[in-house]
This record gives structure tokens, sequence and C-alpha cells, in this order.
């Protein structure tokens, strides 16, 4: 039975306004953002990435649902994109919520990605992860993505 189900509008408002806290918090917590007006330029960035909300193209919003519980632990966001010369899936976005965490459903989602992917023609399956996230690194590793590259910086004291 699959994990992964389209996102309706009613659950799509409630994911973004939680993303786009999440994604704000996450800048502002590596460094990359001062914490005044990060939440509005996480909204910003949101929009400028799904202009038309759900219906944006080549953008799929999936809801991850426990079959077993009957309801929703997570959320999966990727576009269909051109990225050095191939066809990818780009992961904008996965999260399990804290309470359903350790279960296996994001490595699940990840394992059903792959099928989606293949499914529209699409070469590979892209994310970024963030530096401090070790345990969405260590999964995956555990699941054979490898490593693209890494960004690093210092802050300068003033």
């Amino acid at each position: 039975m699959p994990l992964l189900h389209p996102m309706n509008s009613r659950a799509f408002l409630a994911y973004k306004a939680a993303e786009a806290a999440s994604f704000a918090e996450e800048n502002v917590s590596c460094g990359r953002w001062p914490s005044e007006g990060a939440l509005e330029r996480s909204l910003a960035e949101f929009d400028e990435l799904l202009p038309q909300g759900l219906t944006t193209p080549k953008n799929y919003l999936y809801e991850i649902v426990a079959h077993d519980e009957g309801h929703t632990v997570g959320y999966l966001w990727f576009a269909a994109e051109e990225r050095n010369g191939q066809q990818v899936a780009f992961i904008y976005d996965i999260q399990v919520l804290e309470a359903h965490r350790r279960q296996g459903y994001a490595m699940r989602a990840l394992i059903e990605l792959q099928e989606i992917a293949k499914s529209f023609g699409l070469a590979r399956v892209s994310l970024h992860v963030a530096g401090q996230n070790t345990e969405a690194q260590a999964l995956c590793a555990k699941l054979g993505y490898a490593v693209m590259g890494i960004s690093m910086s210092i802050a300068l004291a003033s």
C-alpha cells in the first residue's frame, strides 16, 4: 500500500505555515539568515518556488500516511528539474512529524519516491541536507545517496 499520497489544499495550507517556520528556524540556526525577518523571507522563498501552490508545474507535494495508524505522519515535496544536464527529482522537503520519527517512515518514503521518479523518467533523486542534520545525512547514506559537495562558512567577529 502506498505511503505517499498527493497533498490536498487543506493539508497544503497547514504544511506551508509549518514549513516556512521550520525553514526560517533552520536558516537562522545555521547562521545563513538573521532572525529578524526570517519568517517573512522564508514565506517569500516558499511563494517563489510554488507560485501556484499545489498546482505549480513540475512540483509534487505528498503527505506521508501511516496506513496502520490512518493519519498523516509527515510530508514530502519534490520538483522535477534539470540539474547538471540530467532530469532529476529534487527533494525540497521531507519531514516526519516528531511523534512519528524513528519508525522508518522517512526511509520508506524515500524508497517509494525512487519508484515515482523512475515512472516520471527522471535519472536520479537529489536533495540538500543541512550540515547540522546528521540524522538525515546518516539515513541518506544508508540508502546509498552520495555526497556531491559541502558548503562551508565561518562567522567573523565584528
